[in-house]
């Protein structure tokens, strides 16, 4: 009972405070992703805030800042959240560049590039899934 209305109430949230937002919930891409080099760790970001190698944050060229994203990599199906904090990647062949944290969590590190999809998962830092799944720690989807 309390998770439907916990639901409800997100979902209200998103609809009156992020209108021109929601449209893009549930939105998948396909594509390539790679992770930063480390000249760029204690950079500023393009919204402002410090980049760290180590958290779950990336780049995309068109999702708002503080967009939630899964990445899952296609060839091991190992997936990730992280939040859109940075514009890029400048190389117009690859769709998102993800942290070095992020990269190893899904298996890339050596290869440098992956073939992934993203699917829209919240917006404002916040994570909306849906009922059979959960987050274990920032970065990891456990299903029920």
């Amino acid at each position: 009972m309390y998770l439907g209305s916990l639901y409800v109430n997100i979902l209200l949230y998103f609809c009156t405070i992020n209108g021109p937002n929601v449209h893009l919930l549930g939105a998948e891409q396909k594509g390539k992703a790679s992770f930063y080099a480390k000249k760029f760790h204690g950079k500023i970001t393009s919204c402002g805030e410090k980049f760290n190698q180590t958290e779950y944050t990336a780049a995309h060229r068109s999702f708002p800042f503080h967009t939630m994203v899964e990445v899952t990599n296609l060839a091991n199906n190992k997936s990730i959240i992280v939040r859109i904090n940075d514009r890029g990647p400048y190389n117009r062949n690859r769709l998102i560049d993800l942290t070095k944290t992020g990269a190893a969590k899904l298996g890339f590190v050596k290869t440098g590039v992956a073939s992934i999809k993203l699917r829209v998962i919240g917006m404002e830092g916040m994570v909306l899934l849906g009922q059979d799944e959960w987050v274990t720690e920032m970065g990891d989807i456990v299903e029920k």
